[in-house]
This record gives C-alpha cells, sequence and structure tokens, in this order.
C-alpha cells in the first residue's frame, strides 16, 4: 500500500530541516531535539533498508511557488503561496508499506512541535477502471 507523507510547516525563515527554523521546536532542550532527529534519521534508515521508501523531497520556500488557475477560458498565473494559509507544504515522502497500521507507526516520526503531518493513501486505479 502506497502512502504520502506531507508534511506542512510555518518556519521563518524558511528552510530545512523545518525544524531548526521553527520557534515551538528551538524551544525544546538540545537533547529532546537530538533525540527527535535521531529518531526521524533511524526510521528513514529502516525504510530504505526494508525498501518501504519510494522517494521524497524538501520543498523549497512558498513565495517561490507559482500558482496556476483557470479564469474565463484561459489559464491565469500568479506568485506563491496558495491562498493565505500559515502552513505551507514543506515536503513529502512517498512510501510502500504492508498496511495502514505499519505507516501510522513510521508517521509518528515524521512530525514534531509546530509542524503538521498528513498521511494520505495514494489513490489506486484498477485495471477494469483504467
Amino acid at each position: 500500500m502506497k502512502y504520502v507523507i506531507l508534511i506542512h510547516s510555518n518556519p521563518q525563515p524558511w528552510g530545512h530541516p523545518t525544524g531548526d527554523f521553527i520557534a515551538e521546536q528551538q524551544a525544546l532542550p538540545t537533547e529532546q531535539r537530538r533525540a527527535m532527529n535521531a529518531g526521524f534519521e533511524a526510521v528513514l534508515t529502516e525504510l530504505s533498508e526494508r525498501g518501504e521508501l519510494v522517494g521524497g523531497e524538501a520543498l523549497a520556500d512558498p513565495g517561490s511557488a507559482r500558482l496556476y488557475r483557470w479564469e474565463g477560458g484561459s489559464p491565469v498565473v500568479t506568485d506563491g503561496p496558495y491562498a493565505e494559509a500559515k502552513e505551507h507544504l514543506a515536503g513529502f515522502f512517498l512510501i510502500d508499506v504492508e498496511s495502514q497500521e505499519r505507516a501510522e507507526e513510521v508517521v509518528r516520526h515524521f512530525s514534531g512541535p509546530g509542524e503538521t503531518v498528513e498521511l494520505r493513501p495514494t489513490m489506486t486505479v484498477r485495471a477494469e477502471e483504467a
């Protein structure tokens, strides 16, 4: 089962890893931050070793986005970020795991104070629908 892990964040200034730029995480004791980072790295290593990590990327500053909408019969392009959202998509990971329970076990290591992480299954199209 494939899942996308979407990491929403609002670091100021924008940077990666986002936790280094989020006030809530900067306020944590150094040892707690190190432990969280080590746990995250351990999960990434485990996903990779088990062949469950399909891919992922950190995303650039949302201010560098270009938005494309359809108005009056043609596309209209504007600068990002999208709407007035406080949180923006900071990055994503695509995993392929045996069950939703495994996906939920993994994703617990992807969020921290000041971030929201969304776990969403990918859409599967059956052969007879294609």
